[in-house]
C-alpha cells in the first residue's frame, strides 16, 4: 500500500508540468485525483478549481486552491482526474467512486482532459474488472433495474455503511456485473435510451492524454 502512495503522489507530482499559473483546472475524485490536488496544493502555482465532488472540493480548500463553480469558471482549461479501467484507445471506465456524472460534466466542460492511472488499470477491453456504475433517479430505480437485466447485466445497489449510497447529486448507483465489453458504444446508448438513467462510467472518446505510473517508477504517457 505504501508504495502504491508513492506511486500516485509521483504521478501527481508529475502532471503538475501540464499547468499553467492562471489555469482552471478540474479536480477530480479519488486517490489519484486526490494526490494530484495535494501537490498541487503544495506546489504554489496560482490557479483555480473545479471540483467533481464535496470530497474534491473539501481537499482543494483545505490545500489552498481557490475553488469555484462551473458556471463561474466558464472555461476548464485542464480537467485531471483518475479511472477505474482504460483500454488501448484510452476509452474509461470511471465512477467507483461515485462521483461519475459530476466527473464527465467537468470532463466535456475542459479543454483538455488528462487521467492520471497505475498500471494495473490498463485492460484489454472494457469491463475486465467487471463492473459498470450506472447513477440513476431514485423514483426510476425498480424500471432501471428490470431494464438493466434486460440488457445482460446483473445490476446491484451500492450501498454505504449499511444504507444506500447517495450521490452528490442525491441519486443512487447501480453497479452493473458485466463481462468484457465488445461494443462499449452501443452499451452506452442502450443504457442512456433507459427512463431514469442519469449517467454512465463509460467515458469514450474523452480522454486526451493518460499518465500511467509503472511499476518500475517510471510514468508513461499515452495521448490519444
Amino acid at each position: 500500500m505504501a508504495d502504491e502512495e508513492d506511486s500516485l503522489d509521483r504521478l501527481g507530482q508529475y502532471a503538475l508540468r501540464y499547468v499553467k499559473p492562471g489555469h482552471t483546472i478540474g479536480l477530480g475524485t479519488g486517490r489519484a485525483a486526490s494526490a494530484f490536488i495535494r501537490a498541487l496544493g503544495a506546489s504554489n502555482i496560482k490557479v483555480r478549481g473545479v471540483p467533481t465532488s464535496g470530497l474534491a472540493e473539501d481537499l482543494g480548500r483545505s490545500v489552498g486552491i481557490p475553488i469555484v463553480t462551473l458556471a463561474e469558471a466558464e472555461k476548464i482549461d485542464i480537467d485531471f482526474d483518475g479511472a477505474d479501467e482504460v483500454d488501448s484507445r484510452l476509452n474509461l471506465i470511471k465512477g467507483y467512486g461515485g462521483a461519475l456524472v459530476r466527473e464527465k460534466i467537468v470532463a466535456a466542460s475542459s479543454r483538455r482532459f488528462i487521467v492520471l492511472v497505475g498500471a494495473e488499470k490498463l485492460v484489454p477491453k472494457l469491463g475486465h474488472r467487471g463492473s459498470l456504475p450506472v447513477e440513476v433517479v431514485p423514483f426510476g430505480l425498480a424500471l432501471v433495474t428490470k431494464k438493466i437485466k434486460a440488457l445482460g447485466m446483473k445490476p446491484r445497489l451500492r450501498e454505504k455503511d449499511g444504507n444506500e449510497f447517495v450521490t452528490d447529486n442525491g441519486n443512487l448507483i447501480l453497479d452493473c456485473g458485466l463481462k468484457p465489453l465488445a461494443n462499449p458504444a452501443r452499451l452506452e446508448r442502450e443504457l442512456h435510451a433507459i427512463p431514469g438513467v442519469v449517467g454512465t462510467g463509460l467515458f469514450l472518446g474523452m480522454a486526451d492524454t493518460v499518465l500511467i505510473a509503472e511499476k518500475s517508477g517510471k510514468i508513461a504517457v499515452r495521448k490519444r
